[in-house]
């Protein structure tokens, strides 16, 4: 039997499969990375097998609720991170 879980969320995500850049410290060059669901306040990211830091800066082009800023992890699991955003570009 599945459980329910309480949603702790403050606002909704919305799925997505978006190609994104990101820097993971000053001077470097950014990686690819797919963002795979968002919100007004934060990203799950895929980062393809590479480390990402406690904090990085997240380049996301195009249209729609996506903030390029610096976001600082709040989870982790495999490849997988979820971020919150601290800083807008």
């Amino acid at each position: 039997m599945l459980q329910k879980f309480e949603e702790r969320r403050q606002t909704p995500r919305h799925g997505l499969a978006r190609v994104a850049k990101i820097q993971l410290g000053t001077g470097t060059a950014p990686l690819y990375c797919v963002v795979t669901d968002i919100s007004d306040g934060g990203v799950r990211v895929h980062s393809n097998g590479f480390h990402v830091p406690d904090e990085f800066v997240l380049l996301l082009d195009g249209d729609g609720p996506f903030q390029n800023g610096t976001y600082r992890v709040v989870w982790r699991r495999d490849d997988d991170v979820g971020a919150k955003l601290v800083r807008v570009a």
